[in-house]
């Protein structure tokens, strides 16, 4: 219970303000457009930017911790992708976007939020690791996987040439790849930069997480309950699952463990409902998912931290 009080629900009371202040007018929809296009567009990205130019690469990317981490969001992926096909019978292309929702965890605006406030900033470096593939390889698989339903019998060059295209066109990728060529050579940002840096992260995670409530009010939990509830299972409990059992076996560090199987556990980010409007396929679906599951999440997200002790 003290786990609930002091972690989860001022997470999602940031949340809770965004909501309730959109719900009842005191704050324009318009204006929480422009603080989610803020914080996904700068803010975070400036965030990443300077959390993997700052990384000490050879403590924090550990192999056997990506591994448990994405192949629970890969496994994700695949049973999103056939469970709405062949048990809801859904168009492939709807299928690609729903299983997109099981494989696209929220690992910024609440993982970060979440790992920060039950481990410390000092624990954050596995989350770091595990963000600065994310957006690359969810948006990697999710488009190349988009691209063969739609473009069947295309050229494999034109459709690489497609997939590469969207995925640097992403803020958040363009952050991450700027973070590890600053790391990697070594560049010394003047302090002028830094500090100016500095000001825009502070102001990335209460931003977005109030920006996301707002966001939230804008979708119904419309469209078919049972894709929904299995979208929910699926994010919420079988990809931690899935990297808690492969952690453990292969015997990750405690103090990133924690951060990785806590950041699997976290619901479909906006992400999911990004993906789906981009292509105009299961809109309604992503959209009820990303608010059922971020509601679910307070729960769940509680008893993963639990077992995680």
């Amino acid at each position: 219970m003290q786990a609930l009080l002091d972690v989860i629900l001022p997470v999602f009371l940031v949340i809770g303000f965004g909501y309730v202040a959109v719900w009842r007018g005191y704050f324009p929809t318009s204006g929480v457009d422009a603080l989610m296009k803020f914080s996904q567009n700068f803010a975070i990205p400036c965030l990443l930017f300077s959390a993997i130019s700052n990384l000490d690469l050879s403590v924090s990317l550990n192999g056997r911790l990506l591994f448990s981490f994405y192949t629970g969001a890969l496994s994700g992926f695949f049973l999103g992708l056939f469970g709405a096909r062949y048990l809801f019978k859904r168009d492939w292309e709807d299928c690609v976007a729903i299983g997109f929702c099981c494989l696209f965890s929220n690992s910024v605006l609440l993982g970060l939020a979440i790992n920060e406030r039950a481990y410390g900033s000092a624990a954050l470096a596995g989350a770091y690791s595990i963000i600065a593939f994310h957006s690359p390889f969810c948006y990697g698989v999710g488009i190349t996987a988009m691209e063969i339903v739609r473009n069947r019998g295309q050229s494999p060059l034109l459709m690489a040439r497609g997939v590469i295209r969207a995925m640097f066109r992403n803020a958040l990728v363009m952050g991450i790849t700027a973070g590890f060529i600053v790391n990697l050579t070594g560049i010394t940002l003047p302090n002028v930069l830094s500090d100016g840096l500095d000001l825009v992260t502070r102001a990335a995670l209460p931003t977005a997480l109030f920006a996301l409530g707002g966001v939230l009010i804008q979708y119904k939990p419309e469209g078919d309950a049972r894709v929904i509830a299995m979208i929910c299972a699926i994010a919420l409990l079988i990809h931690p699952a899935i990297t808690w059992t492969l952690g453990t076996s292969l015997s990750v560090p405690k103090d990133i463990f924690n951060t990785g199987v806590l950041t699997a556990a976290m619901a479909p980010g906006v992400n999911g409902y990004i993906f789906a409007n981009m292509y105009g396929r299961a809109r309604r679906v992503a959209a009820s998912s990303v608010l059922v599951a971020t509601a679910a999440s307070v729960g769940t997200a509680w008893v993963w931290l639990v077992i995680l002790g």
